[in-house]
C-alpha cells in the first residue's frame, strides 16, 4: 500500500460521516465493558463535528480561506498566449466496464468546460489532459481519466490533435511533475476548481513551471442563494466543509510536493 493510499484513507476516516460511525462503534464497545459515561464522549463528538460542518455559514467560512488566496492568484491573468492549457485530474470519473461504459462529469467538470472555451478563444493550440486511474494501474479495466477528458473535450468540438494525454497521474504532484516533462520551460495555462488553485499553484512554482493558473467553480454569493440553503444544514454543505478541510490540511502540512524541486 503507498503514501497516496494511506493519505486517501486518513482523510476519508478524520471526517464525517466516518468519524460518525467510529464514534457509534466505539460507543458499543465502551457499554459492552461497562464505561457507560464514557461511551458518550466519543459519539457526542462525531455527532457535533457532523452537526457543525453540516451548517453552510461553516462551509462557507473554510472555502473562502482558499478562494480568497484564489483570487490573488488568478488576478491579471491574461487571455493568451500560452503554448498549452493544462487541465488537472478531478473534474470527470473515468468508465469501468463492465460496471460503468462511459466516464461520469463530477462537481469539478468546469474545468474541462474552461479548458475547450479558452482553446476556441485562441489561448492556446493545444490542450494537455493530466489524469491517471489506480484501478488502471492496479491492472482494472478502468480507462485513465486523462482519456475521459480527451473524450470530453472532443464532443465540445476540440480536435483530436490539439489534445495531449496524460494518463499516469494519481494526484496533483504527479499531475505537475508529468506534464513538466512534456512543456519543458513553455508557458501553459493551468485550468484548476477554485478551492485548488492555492495548492496547485504552489506545487507548479515548486515544480519550476512557467504558468499561469486560472479557476473555476467558485462558491457562489449567499446573496444568490435562497435563505434555507445560506443557513439550515445540509449533506452539500457537509461536503463542501470536508473538502475544504482536506485541501486546507493538505496546502499547510503536506510537504511531499517539495519533491518537485528541479
Amino acid at each position: 500500500m503507498n503514501t497516496f493510499v494511506i493519505l486517501k484513507i486518513l482523510a476519508t476516516l478524520m471526517l464525517p460521516p466516518a468519524t460518525l460511525a467510529i464514534g457509534v462503534l466505539l460507543w458499543l464497545l465502551l457499554r459492552l465493558v461497562g464505561w457507560r459515561r464514557l461511551a458518550a464522549v466519543p459519539v457526542g463528538l462525531a455527532l457535533l463535528q457532523t452537526l457543525v460542518l453540516s451548517f453552510p455559514p461553516v462551509a462557507g467560512l473554510l472555502n473562502r480561506q482558499l478562494e480568497e488566496k484564489a483570487r490573488k492568484l488568478v488576478a491579471g491573468n491574461q487571455p493568451c498566449c500560452y503554448d498549452a492549457i493544462v487541465v488537472l485530474g478531478g473534474g470527470i470519473a473515468p468508465a469501468a466496464p463492465p460496471h460503468t461504459t462511459e466516464p461520469e462529469l463530477t462537481n469539478s467538470s468546469d474545468r474541462i468546460w474552461q479548458a475547450a472555451r479558452m482553446f476556441k478563444a485562441g489561448a492556446a493550440p493545444r490542450i494537455i489532459v493530466s489524469g491517471g486511474s489506480f484501478i488502471q494501474q492496479q491492472g482494472g479495466p478502468a480507462t485513465t481519466e486523462a482519456e475521459a477528458m480527451r473524450r470530453f473535450l472532443l464532443d465540445l468540438g476540440v480536435p483530436s490533435d490539439a489534445i495531449v494525454s496524460e494518463g499516469k497521474a494519481l494526484n496533483t504532484i504527479e499531475n505537475i511533475r508529468n506534464v513538466r516533462e512534456l512543456v519543458k520551460q513553455e508557458r501553459v495555462a493551468i485550468v484548476t476548481s477554485a478551492f485548488h488553485v492555492p495548492r496547485a499553484a504552489r506545487l507548479a512554482s515548486r515544480g519550476g513551471l512557467n504558468f499561469a493558473i486560472f479557476g473555476v467553480n467558485w462558491s457562489v454569493p449567499k446573496e444568490a442563494i435562497a435563505w434555507w440553503d445560506v443557513w439550515l444544514p445540509s449533506v452539500d454543505a457537509l461536503g463542501d466543509s470536508n473538502l475544504a478541510i482536506k485541501e486546507l490540511v493538505a496546502l499547510n502540512f503536506d510537504r511531499r510536493g517539495d519533491s518537485l524541486a528541479p
